[in-house]
């Protein structure tokens, strides 16, 4: 489902303050990683990038949105190439005050934030933070662009009937209710496939609501198409 050799930047998720892109677009993974413009004091844009994977273009299209201020980790195995790109711009990787385990494999400047993602603007969502299966997930929302970097996708192996978003397989007997319903986004980003830029709202609440439901649906498409059939 990953892809190694040579990535190609395949951009994703544009609108005003904000990009995304996939390194890898024919994996089945679908790893996507953002970057948002946030203003500063000096009235010039900061950028926040979450969970990148690098590629050729990546320091061109962060240009065209400001300078970059940090690097987030977003799940406890999404360091990615988090440390490279921190260190090309000389900026720290930020993880989450509560997230174990991840800082000890990033070299150079590690922050570590809580409620708030430095001065950003984001909130934090301690969207999950579990041994059984081991699992700790930040999401990040300002009050129009919600990042869930792993609980809900896009990429087909999320997605069942119908749904423009998933819940994750692992997840869909247990889904993320109580900390992404209700939020109401303009716009919704992801870490594994395209994001949702109409109509998020509807499509977080949905993917939530049918989760259980769909279930059986999604493991009979998921082994389909491992078996080829």
């Amino acid at each position: 489902m990953k892809e190694v050799g040579e990535p190609e930047l395949h951009e994703i998720d544009r609108f005003d303050r904000g990009v995304g892109w996939i390194a890898y677009p024919e994996e089945s993974m679908e790893r996507a990683s953002h970057a948002l413009a946030v203003p500063n004091e000096e009235g010039d844009d900061d950028v926040w990038v979450i969970d990148p994977v690098d590629a050729p273009g990546v320091d061109d299209l962060l240009a065209e949105f400001g300078s970059v201020a940090g690097v987030v980790i977003g799940l406890d195995r999404h360091e990615r190439d988090a440390a490279t790109l921190a260190d090309r711009h000389d900026v720290p990787v930020y993880v989450p005050e509560w997230m174990t385990g991840v800082a000890d494999g990033v070299d150079g400047q590690v922050r570590r934030f809580g409620r708030r993602l430095a001065d950003s603007g984001f909130e934090s969502i301690r969207i999950r933070d579990s041994t059984i299966p081991p699992w700790q997930e930040v999401g990040l929302f300002d009050g129009e662009t919600l990042v869930v970097p792993e609980s809900l996708g896009s990429a087909s192996y999320f997605r069942g009937d119908r749904e423009r978003l998933g819940v994750h397989p692992m997840l869909r007997l247990t889904p993320p209710r109580t900390v992404l319903s209700g939020l109401a986004p303009d716009r919704v980003l992801v870490g594994h496939g395209a994001g949702v830029l109409d109509d998020a709202g509807a499509a977080v609440e949905g993917a939530l609501a049918g989760s259980r439901r769909k279930a059986p649906g999604l493991y009979a498409k998921t082994l389909r198409s491992a078996l080829g059939i």
